[in-house]
């Protein structure tokens, strides 16, 4: 396929993904402001106590969760890899996200410490440094402005939505400003080299990986199978990395899918990944195979997994007051408020450059 062509597919697949309940009953503009889009992490546990480092909740506004970092360790005097946090958050938002610092550098009343656009809420002293992920979920609330269609039909399809989910596609942030993360990968498809910066290369990898997954769970938003097993499935339990192969679905394992229980799941590409079977593995292998080589060269260098096609919110809560809406809801870590709001609301969106 020629660059130009291919950098247009992967556009496509990545960016405009099919809807799965067809199009929203209505359009409005999103994150005029900051406060429009706010974001608090829960990490699950508490501060274990210890000498080694300082959890740091932060509150950000209109900065990404990188300048943050960075802005850390220079007030104490580290290296920008010594900052630990758990996940990246938007730039055009209110986030109340935790870093981790080593002890050493930072006073226990660092509580109150700012910067432009952050400031530290609660310090509390923490065993070990805050790994990439090690996060339980993340609370949004977000507020819609000027809304513009059936504003009856957009409850019905937020109870929709409540019940059934909505496909788990990775958001548009994954993919960098104007998806400037799908040239880099075309780049490295051409030429064999990625960058030797260890932050650009994870962008790069991570950008090729949720391409793949993208591309497949479109396919089965298409083919409407994206929320129910398929013979050869591999079942993700939810709120849990663990996988299990479905030879045949019978009504228990059905019954299961449909509670939210268990979800489809979808591929991670990378070395030693679980194959699915049967139909479901006819469809992945059709789709990767026109991303070719992309999941070979994947293999190479991050490990497969699987992640679940089916987002489903918890207490999801929406209001609607003149022509705004205000959302309430809860997501698990690696989930993309944007990729639910979709299905719902045509919303305006300004560019962001993380996730």
């Amino acid at each position: 396929m020629p660059d130009d062509a291919r950098r247009e597919a992967w556009r496509q697949l990545a960016l405009d993904p099919p809807l799965a309940l067809g199009g929203p009953p209505v359009a409005g503009l999103i994150r005029t402001d900051p406060e429009d889009f706010v974001v608090e992490e829960r990490l699950g546990f508490l501060p274990y106590g210890g000498t080694g480092h300082y959890l740091l909740l932060v509150e950000k506004r209109d900065a990404n969760t990188l300048y943050v970092a960075k802005c850390l360790a220079r007030l104490a005097g580290l290296p920008a890899g010594d900052i630990g946090f758990a996940g990246l958050k938007d730039r055009r938002a209110v986030a109340r996200q935790w870093f981790s610092i080593p002890a050493r550098n930072i006073r226990p009343s660092a509580a109150g410490l700012e910067g432009d656009g952050f400031r530290v809420l609660e310090a509390h002293p923490h065993s070990r440094k805050l790994r990439r992920g090690a996060l339980a979920a993340n609370r949004f609330r977000l507020r819609v402005r000027e809304l513009r269609g059936d504003l009856t039909t957009l409850i019905a399809r937020l109870q929709t939505i409540a019940l059934r989910g909505a496909p788990n596609y990775f958001g548009p942030q994954r993919f960098g400003r104007d998806g400037a993360n799908l040239l880099r990968v075309n780049d490295w498809i051409d030429s064999g080299r990625l960058p030797r910066d260890r932050a650009a290369r994870g962008f790069l990898l991570s950008a090729a990986r949720s391409l793949a997954f993208n591309a497949v769970l479109g396919r089965r938003v298409a083919e409407a199978s994206w929320d129910h097993l398929l013979p050869g499935e591999i079942a993700s339990l939810s709120g849990s990395s663990s996988v299990f192969l479905v030879a045949a679905v019978d009504e228990e394992l059905a019954r299961r899918c449909r509670e939210g229980d268990i979800h489809p799941s979808g591929p991670m590409c990378g070395e030693g990944d679980m194959q699915p079977g049967g139909e479901c593995a006819a469809i992945e292998q059709g789709v990767l195979e026109m991303l070719a080589p992309l999941p070979e060269r994947l293999a190479g260098f991050v490990a497969g997994e699987r992640r679940a096609l089916v987002l489903r919110p918890a207490e999801l809560l929406g209001n609607v007051s003149g022509q705004e809406l205000e959302l309430g809801f809860e997501l698990p870590r690696g989930a993309f408020a944007t990729s639910l709001l979709r299905e719902a609301v045509s919303a305006t969106v300004p560019e962001s450059e993380s996730d």
